[in-house]
C-alpha cells in the first residue's frame, strides 16, 4: 500500500466504502461504472468506461487487496473502492520462455502454481501462491504448451463448474455494501 494511502487512512479513518463503481473484466481491464452505467445494466453486459490512464492503473494495482470476506477492493486514500469481478480476482499472463511463469494483471508474480482448473465454458483458471485467477485468453496457447510440458501435473486442469469457484477459492464476484 502506498504511504500516501496509509497517511490518508490515519487522517480520515471513517470514510464510507464505495460499491458498484469499479469492475475488473476477464481480460484484466478496469472499468468505471457511474450511476448512468449502473442503471443501463449489469457488468459485464454493460462495462462502462475503461481505465486507460497508466498511472491510475498502477495506483490501483499497488493498492489492490481483499477484505476478510473475500471482497476485492482498491484502497483509494481513506476510501475502499470495491471491485466487481467478471471471473476472478487476478487475470494471469503466461510469460514466454521456460518455466511458464504466471504474472497477474497487477504485475505481481504469481509464485508457484498449485493447480489449474477448466470451467464449463473452456476457460482456464490457476490457483497460485499469490491467489486465484483466470488465464488471459491471449495466453491459452502458452498455457496449452505448459500442460504438455508439465512434470508436476499442476498444469493438467481439473474440471470445475465456474459457479463453484468463488466459494472454493474465497472471493466474491459482486461485493455488496
Amino acid at each position: 500500500m502506498d504511504d500516501i494511502v496509509k497517511a490518508a487512512l490515519k487522517k480520515w479513518p471513517n470514510v464510507p466504502h464505495c460499491h458498484g463503481w469499479l469492475a475488473l473484466d476477464a481480460r484484466g481491464q478496469y472499468y468505471m461504472r457511474d450511476d448512468r452505467v449502473q442503471q443501463a445494466g449489469p457488468f459485464p453486459a454493460v462495462k462502462g468506461s475503461r481505465i486507460d490512464h497508466d498511472k491510475l492503473r498502477e495506483f490501483i494495482h499497488r493498492n489492490y487487496a481483499a477484505d476478510e470476506h473475500g471482497a476485492w477492493f482498491f484502497q483509494n486514500g481513506p476510501q475502499r473502492v470495491y471491485v466487481q469481478l467478471e471471473a476472478a480476482p487476478y487475470v494471469w499472463r503466461v510469460q514466454p520462455g521456460p518455466g511458464h511463469v504466471l504474472v497477474a494483471h497487477t504485475g505481481q508474480a504469481a509464485g508457484a502454481l498449485r493447480q489449474s482448473y477448466l470451467d464449463e465454458q473452456g476457460r482456464l483458471f490457476a490457483d497460485t501462491e499469490l491467489g486465484f485467477g483466470l488465464v488471459h485468453t491471449m495466453d491459452i496457447e502458452r498455457a496449452a504448451q505448459a500442460v504438455e510440458e508439465s512434470t508436476t501435473g499442476a498444469w493438467a486442469p481439473v474440471e470445475m463448474p465456474f459457479a463453484q469457484m468463488p466459494a472454493r477459492f474465497g472471493y466474491r464476484l459482486l461485493p455488496q455494501a
